[in-house]
């Protein structure tokens, strides 16, 4: 309340004093709620990396930003994915699942369940040194392949990827400028 000569009152001034410190407060409660939330969708429902290497060329480039979902469980023919192995996270895109039969010949031509796979792929799938086909791939596992068929490391390398390794499907990349 103000006095006669323009001043306010010991008592206005407290009462400004604490309306403004609830105000800073609630606004700091709202901060933080909004932090853990981000924190909880970046962490636990979303995952956002940097592709390394030429593995999924021209798809995903080297350098484009990746934004996957990691709460997916139904995985597909075609989808691509993010997985570890060991301790490297790799890039791929699912060719076949738990059940099917994969063969890859002498040509780079690879069937699943004896159907020729294109997808328009540009490079040829090849065979890798003292790889046994047709190959049965074990339930909760997929295979995984790079589009950059020649020169990439994928379940060639390293066999079929357990459904626990699988880290989440990509739904959205985003391009680095000028490539």
């Amino acid at each position: 309340m103000m006095k006669r000569d323009g001043t306010e009152s010991p008592q206005s001034l407290e009462r400004r004093r604490k309306k403004l410190i609830r105000g800073y407060l609630q606004l700091s409660l709202r901060l933080l709620v909004i932090a853990a939330v981000l924190l909880i969708l970046l962490t636990q429902v979303f995952l956002i990396c940097r592709m390394k290497g030429l593995d999924m060329y021209p798809a995903v480039r080297d350098g484009d930003l990746l934004v996957a979902f990691r709460l997916q469980k139904d995985y597909r023919k075609n989808d691509i994915v993010i997985y570890r192995h060991g301790e490297e996270r790799r890039v791929g895109r699912i060719a076949a699942a738990g059940g099917d039969w994969i063969e890859i010949d002498e040509t780079g031509t690879l069937r699943v369940n004896g159907t020729v796979q294109s997808d328009g792929i540009f490079y040829p799938t090849e065979k890798r040194e003292g790889a046994e086909y047709p190959e049965q791939i074990p339930e909760d596992r997929v295979y995984v392949l790079g589009d950059y068929r020649t020169g990439c490391r994928d379940s060639r390398d390293c066999g079929p990827v357990p459904s626990a390794e699988l880290e989440g499907k990509v739904i959205s990349l985003f391009r680095r400028r000028g490539l």
